[in-house]
């Protein structure tokens, strides 16, 4: 069975784009974001990588992914799936000229890894728990169709960032979203999620997809789930994040060190909420050496 490929030499991040994104600060601002990190990446066509767009894992138009596979390598090859963000009621996979999470799929398949990229129902059309079904229903796919694509359906390691993280983590947190024979998971990475609902500031948003009982967060929270998963966990925040997303990613790797977890976890400097995922696939490897290593480990 195949491997990852080796890791490559580690490189922090440029001390021109730390600036910029400095400059932008702890908010959410992915255009301004966007403006900083586009010259670094390619566009397509993406040299000696096949992509297979929108295909469908389920029976809604957002029920899309795409597979991003190498030309001519050896199979079977360890599985990244990633699910991006969006305040639950935004954002897409891959939207227009926006690349953005292309990037994250290119690092994986130079890495040794087959790329999965999947989108998913937003609020207020689609309320919880549709994220988490449809990042079950992306899994199952997965596991079910990735040999086809060379990919190896014991090694699949699920990725989400910020509303992304939240179903990722509610995927892997609560059995009820598993199908028979379990969550199909080699590892759980988060970027940057909410994971204690809890504890969120008000905000529209969580009211389109949570509902508007704030009393009934807590038990639709990964939170508690997480500490009692099987699943590997690996987890990375900025340190620029809004500070309620510094904390919950802080807490819920202080909650999983307690409780005896052996998480992987890096606290990344100069990042923000947005940069943390638009510099994947750059010349700044602090935070993908880390995840190359965590998933090198739950290979074997």
């Amino acid at each position: 069975m195949s491997r990852p490929a080796e890791k490559p030499a580690s490189g922090r991040m440029p001390a021109d784009i730390a600036a910029r994104v400095r400059a932008i600060g702890p908010v959410i601002d992915p255009p301004a974001t966007a403006a900083v990190y586009a010259p670094l990446h390619p566009r397509e066509p993406y040299a000696g990588v096949k992509v297979t767009r929108d295909i469908k894992y389920g029976g809604d138009d957002r029920h899309a992914l795409d597979v991003f596979t190498p030309e001519g390598a050896a199979a079977p090859r360890p599985v990244l799936i990633f699910i991006h963000g969006g305040g639950y009621t935004g954002g897409h996979k891959r939207e227009g000229e926006n690349f953005f999470y292309d990037n994250i799929m290119l690092w994986a398949v130079r890495h040794g890894m087959v790329g999965v990229n999947a989108t998913y129902r937003l609020a207020p059309n689609a309320k919880w728990p549709a994220g988490a079904e449809d990042v079950g229903a992306a899994v199952h796919w997965t596991r079910d169709n990735i040999a086809k694509f060379g990919g190896d359906p014991q090694r699949i390691f699920l990725a989400g960032h910020s509303a992304g993280g939240t179903h990722v983590a509610t995927y892997a947190a609560q059995e009820r979203f598993h199908a028979p024979g379990g969550h199909s998971l080699a590892g759980l990475i988060l970027l940057s999620g909410n994971y204690d609902l809890s504890n969120v500031p008000a905000d529209e948003r969580y009211a389109a997809y949570f509902g508007s009982d704030q009393s009934r967060y807590a038990e639709r929270s990964p939170f508690t789930g997480l500490l009692k998963t099987d699943v590997p966990i690996f987890a990375a925040y900025g340190e620029l994040e809004p500070p309620f997303l510094f904390e919950q990613s802080r807490n819920l790797i202080a909650a999983l060190e307690q409780a005896g977890r052996n998480v992987s976890a890096i606290h990344l400097p100069g990042h923000s909420h947005i940069s943390i995922t638009y510099h994947i696939n750059t010349h700044d490897t602090e935070l993908t050496d880390a995840m190359f290593e965590f998933i090198r480990r739950n290979s074997a």
